[in-house]
């Protein structure tokens, strides 16, 4: 029981965006609304809540939920719109989109391109939605519709995740089971490769599903399975070898790169170029000027991450705002780093490669005035998410949840490990946080159910978590936000479900049959 009166705030915003296709601000804000009702009345009348929590408690986890969704993620969402923006206004997105067109006279080429190998390397980079805003804009502009071109980057935008914004996600799952409370690089190791073989089928699956939806002809088949194995191949096979050998840090990253190569190699050895009215190509510093703004952009992650330890420490521990909430224990803070988070980093990137294209600072800064105004609904469809997603977790309904299917499904569970984890993402957006709330319970699941390799079940979580990313609410929201289609994202999500669904139905079958 306890566990479906946890399920009603997923619910309703199924019935609320399918069913009354109700647009995605309206349904985030009312299903916030019944899950502070249920978390303050429902939740402590039937004894699930974790002790001492109360009506305040729901008040603060509101308060944690809204911090957490202005820092850094709505930050990051409006910078990598921003970005965007500035190339449309600078023009130089022709230059860019030219390049894209006369890459191959065939659109799977230039899809594939954007959202696995790019969309791909800017998760790994930045992570927060950036895959899925930046590389559906830019499609957009290319004459692809909105609606495809939403799907497709929600679709690519799933593998990569595990490892997206420098290999958070699969850093915070081992950090969580670890007895120190900080995993050792050998257990991140350990994890990430499993993370990888658990998901190598889907390598291959998603690039031809993408390929399908972009060209279904019966023509295409053959050219779309050639292409997925050759694409899927070289992606499982190098981002396994970056996971075991290097860590979880730069999987994404390295793996992206490599497709990307991949691509290219295809598009120059087995099709054509397009043949287009304007045959004039672009000199070195043009293409330099038009790609400024991502190259600076990825200079600045890059510079600021990990792969250079003493810039990132120093960024991380200066200049950061530490607020101890009543609902944490003591020694716990929410923080924000100003000048160590990558919205910082994307604003950089954007004005410098805009006054690289001759856009004055004045000029800049409007633009991020009228971007800033254009997403004042997916602000409100982000705080009411992730809100919704802290006063579930502190109220202790979704863990409930987990506890459920724990018990429905017993010897079995190892089928829906992988939903718990996507579970964990649809609520709260963020592969990182499912790992935080179910990486203890796939530990102890394990260790009930006598797996020798308890870590199994471990990476499982992000598995699926990796899954649950293409139909989180978040992410339907940064993709009505850059794709201009606000209101429409319970069409959207009707569009990504049947993938998704598939997805985590792969990821459990590996799981329970590759264990």
């Amino acid at each position: 029981m306890t566990a479906i009166i946890s399920i009603i705030p997923i619910l309703l915003l199924f019935i609320l965006m399918l069913g009354f296709k109700m647009a995605g601000h309206k349904s985030a804000f009312l299903t916030l609304i019944v899950t502070i009702a249920l978390a303050a009345i429902v939740a402590p009348a039937m004894q699930f809540t974790p002790e001492g929590f109360n009506t305040i408690g729901v008040g603060w986890a509101f308060v944690e939920g809204t911090l957490k969704a202005v820092f850094p993620i709505l930050i990051i969402i409006l910078m990598a719109i921003f970005s965007y923006n500035v190339l449309v206004e600078s023009k130089e997105i022709e230059v860019i989109k030219a390049q894209f067109t006369s890459l191959s006279d065939d659109d799977g080429i230039t899809v594939l391109m954007l959202v696995w190998g790019f969309g791909g390397l800017l998760e790994g980079m930045a992570g927060f939605g950036t895959a899925v805003a930046i590389p559906a804009a830019i499609l957009i502009s290319l004459g692809y519709k909105p609606m495809f071109s939403a799907l497709v980057a929600l679709i690519a935008n799933t593998v990569a995740t595990g490892f997206g914004a420098v290999g958070v996600p699969v850093i915070t799952l081992c950090n969580e089971i670890a007895a120190t409370g900080s995993a050792d690089p050998a257990l991140i190791s350990e994890v990430a490769s499993k993370c990888i073989l658990q998901l190598s089928l889907l390598f291959f699956i998603l690039p031809f599903i993408i390929l399908t939806i972009t060209n279904h002809s019966k023509g295409a088949i053959v050219k779309n399975i050639f292409l997925s194995l050759w694409v899927g191949g070289i992606s499982v096979v190098v981002q396994y070898f970056v996971a075991h050998f290097l860590g979880a840090e730069t999987p994404a990253i390295i793996g992206s790169i490599a497709a990307i190569i991949a691509i290219l190699i295809y598009a120059k050895l087995f099709t054509r170029k397009k043949e287009t009215a304007d045959k004039s190509s672009f000199t070195i510093s043009q293409s330099l000027r038009a790609w400024s703004v991502y190259g600076f952009i990825l200079v600045f992650i890059l510079l600021s991450g990990p792969l250079f330890p003493d810039i990132n420490a120093f960024l991380k521990t200066h200049l950061v705002t530490k607020i101890a909430l009543p609902i944490y224990p003591d020694g716990k803070f929410f923080s924000f780093a100003w000048i160590g988070n990558g919205g910082l980093m994307l604003f950089l990137g954007t004005i410098a490669g805009g006054l690289t294209q001759r856009l004055s600072l004045r000029r800049l800064f409007v633009i991020l005035a009228k971007t800033t105004v254009n997403l004042k609904k997916t602000m409100i469809t982000i705080i009411s998410l992730v809100a919704m997603a802290s006063v579930m977790s502190y109220s202790g309904m979704i863990v409930e949840i987990a506890k459920g299917l724990v018990l429905i499904t017993g010897d079995y569970y190892p089928l829906v490990a992988p939903l718990i984890g996507a579970i964990g993402t649809f609520v709260t957006g963020s592969d990182t946080s499912s790992n935080i709330l179910f990486a203890k319970l796939q530990a102890n699941v394990a260790h009930q159910l006598g797996y020798a390799d308890p870590n199994w079940l471990v990476a499982a979580n992000t598995t699926g978590a990796t899954g649950g990313k293409m139909i989180s609410p978040q992410s339907i929201a940064i993709a009505t936000a850059s794709c201009d289609m606000q209101g429409k994202d319970g069409e959207i999500l009707k569009s990504a479900i049947p993938y998704a669904l598939l997805y985590i139905v792969v990821g459990g079958l590996m799981v329970y049959f590759a264990a």
